[in-house]
């Protein structure tokens, strides 16, 4: 086995997190292991693809539920900019569509946080070496997506808008739509996920990642 010398050029580690706690423990973490470091921070999306253009680190470790930009675009901007990026998705969300999300806009891997910290310089380790690891945990959760019809993107706006609280006569107006192309998309909603009214298709899209609430 090879060992790790000084004249090695260790990994360098964007880390992007809204918590500074949380940053910080990644900090420790990644600060513990003599061949990488953590070479930039950053609270929120936007910070995290000025950060990455400014100083391209070897691996990024994002989340996901992130101020003024959220992750899942930061991930977009960064890898449109730099297609060889290497992201690691470090969140508490579960959902199968954000893990979809996730890995489709081109993170290299998605990790839970409660599951990850005993491991993660391995998994930055594996990342770095070209690797795309799945957890088995994590594979389950997307493979649950198979289970369901997949929802449009007008459909997504209409189950946004239905989880604010508005009517489908509401949610037509936001959209310029009439009420009986809501009341289509509203029936075709529920079908796709396998619910029998409005409010347990917004309490399923929500578990599944599907929509957020901010």
């Amino acid at each position: 086995m090879r060992h790790y010398c000084a004249m090695d050029k260790r990994i360098s580690v964007l880390c992007v997190d809204d918590h500074q706690i949380v940053r910080e423990g990644i900090v420790a973490v990644i600060g513990r292991q003599i061949d990488m470091e953590v070479t930039g921070t950053a609270a929120n999306g936007l910070q995290a693809v000025e950060a990455f253009l400014q100083n391209p680190p070897d691996v990024t470790l994002m989340d996901l539920q992130l101020p003024v930009l959220s992750g899942l675009e930061a991930i977009r901007r960064i890898r449109s900019a730099d297609v060889h990026a290497k992201i690691i998705v470090l969140t508490t969300y579960h959902g199968d569509e954000d893990v979809h999300r996730a890995l489709e806009a081109g993170a290299a891997t998605y990790v839970l946080k409660e599951a990850v910290l005993d491991d993660l310089a391995g998994v930055v380790r594996a990342v770095h070496n070209g690797a795309q690891p799945l957890s088995d945990d994590v594979r389950r959760i997307l493979a649950t997506r198979l289970n369901y019809g997949q929802l449009t993107a007008r459909e997504v706006e209409v189950l946004e808008l239905i989880a604010q609280g508005l009517s489908n006569k509401e949610v037509g107006k936001s959209l310029g739509i009439t009420e009986e192309t809501t009341k289509v998309h509203v029936r075709n909603i529920m079908e796709k996920l396998d619910v029998e009214d409005r409010t347990e298709a917004v309490t399923r899209a929500l578990r599944r990642g599907i929509i957020h609430l901010y």
